[in-house]
């Protein structure tokens, strides 16, 4: 009987043991086996492409999405299913378990290499980890990411930021600033947005301004102190004219970018505004803020005024929304700045990627610029013909004798295009619009929001718009 039994249990394939049980279902079950497997094969693609993305081999911000969120996830899952796959297992045999403990005997050599095998992986997959979490973490603050996994939706302002002074600073710098609070709101909006793309119902083009944007005396004033602006700066302005396509007009005015004078120690110029206890507050009636119902002003003595817009009504639940003003109110397009094609079509002229003795240029370069197309892809292949047809209707002869350089021209002027429009997106000329200086004041735009002479306080003070408050002629 003793010899029955015995060959028995040679031949039954449920171990009697309660770490033999573990084992089994880890191992030797479908279920087990799967996990093991999408485990295994997480980790070995997570460590290529960790390599291909520490290496540059590749340049694809796919490849990092999959390396830095899908993989772990799929060993995260991995892992999670094998002890779940050895629970289901002796859940089935229970029947023919034995009922006892889980006991660890480190006397037994057996027991012995199981926790040292485990200790091992353990180390091994937190390592895998970690380092993955990091770089992952890294990836998804770049702006490589932002600006390229969604790269329909964040072209244009990827585009723009490229080129911008702000190309070198990372966009969380801006966007997040330093602290947990603001890096876990991100992060969660982040994943609205995500979704919006999934549905497709994303707005065209993205609505400006960003309500939600951190203030910017948590993030802008990190780099950028204003009790350290004062003085002047010097700016000039090129204009070329349809007449006039070989000399430009120059404008130039010096700016009093003021602050707190060091020698006075009196707050003046443009960054008054935001200036140390100094505090502007406006209600705004608009989404774009750009009609200033109400401003209250706050100086450092402590004296206090309210300025009122007479005859603009406040619409239902705005009373309550004052905005302190900061660095974005009149810096609404810091870094994500587009171009105007007036500026851009001068600034042709001027380094001479349009020619300016071509008779016309100037103004069939604009017409060619502005003209509506359907697509990006349409303005590549009809711009620069487009351009050799106006110079022909102008002047046949004149344009075979520049047709290189009118060519040059329209390449210059389709590299501008696709750097500021994008149609899929609905971003044209003048959708994005700048609050500095009154180059756009007739539409609302800039210092004349409030600088109109007309908000006015109960005793009669208005807010002035004398030119020489901020700029005038250098020395």
């Amino acid at each position: 009987m003793s010899e029955q039994k015995a060959a028995d249990n040679q031949s039954d394939p449920i171990p009697h043991t309660p770490w033999g049980h573990i084992m089994h279902g880890m191992w030797r079950n479908p279920l087990g086996l799967v996990g093991v497997t999408i485990t295994t094969i997480s980790i070995a693609l997570m460590l290529v492409g960790l390599a291909l993305d520490l290496f540059g081999l590749v340049q694809n911000p796919y490849v990092g999405i999959i390396t830095y969120l899908v993989l772990p996830g799929g060993m995260v899952l991995g892992l999670a299913i094998i002890p779940l796959a050895a629970w289901l297992w002796r859940r089935k045999y229970r029947h023919v378990i034995p009922e006892k403990r889980l006991q660890i005997d480190l006397s037994n050599p057996r027991h012995q290499m199981g926790v040292l095998a485990f200790i091992f992986l353990t180390v091994i997959n937190l390592a895998i980890l970690a380092v993955v979490g990091y770089e992952g973490y890294h990836f998804t603050d770049s702006p490589y990411f932002c600006g390229m996994v969604c790269h329909k939706v964040m072209a244009p302002e990827y585009t723009a930021y490229q080129r911008s002074p702000h190309a070198r600073v990372s966009c969380v710098d801006c966007h997040i600033g330093p602290g947990a609070e603001w890096f876990v709101q991100a992060k969660l909006s982040g994943l609205r947005q995500v979704a919006a793309v999934f549905r497709d119902s994303y707005s065209r083009p993205i609505p400006v301004p960003v309500h939600q944007l951190r203030p910017a005396r948590d993030t802008c004033e990190q780099c950028h102190w204003p009790e350290k602006f004062h003085g002047k700066r010097v700016k000039e302005f090129y204009n070329f004219t349809d007449q006039n396509q070989l000399k430009p007009e120059i404008t130039e005015i010096a700016l009093h970018i003021g602050g707190r004078n060091p020698i006075t120690s009196d707050f003046e110029g443009i960054h008054w505004h935001v200036s140390h206890n100094v505090e502007v507050r406006y209600l705004a009636v608009d989404e774009q803020r750009t009609q200033i119902a109400r401003l209250k002003v706050k100086r450092p003595d402590g004296s206090q005024e309210e300025f009122v817009k007479p005859g603009l009504a406040l619409p239902e639940g705005v009373e309550g929304k004052w905005r302190l003003m900061d660095c974005i109110d009149c810096h609404n397009r810091p870094t994500h700045v587009y171009d105007k094609p007036e500026e851009r079509v001068d600034f042709g002229l001027r380094s001479k990627r349009i020619n300016p003795e071509i008779p016309g240029i100037r103004a069939d370069s604009l017409t060619a610029l502005t003209r509506a197309y359907e697509s990006r892809q349409e303005a590549e292949e009809q711009m620069v013909d487009y351009l050799l047809k106006l110079q022909a209707d102008r002047n046949p002869e004149q344009m075979r004798k520049y047709e290189r350089d009118i060519r040059t021209a329209g390449l210059y002027l389709l590299e501008t295009y696709l750097g500021n429009i994008w149609p899929e997106m609905k971003v044209e000329w003048g959708t994005y619009r700048s609050h500095l200086g009154h180059q756009d004041a007739d539409l609302g735009y800039g210092c004349f929001r409030c600088h109109d002479e007309e908000h006015e306080t109960a005793a009669g003070r208005t807010v002035s718009q004398r030119c020489d408050l901020c700029h005038d002629a250098p020395f």
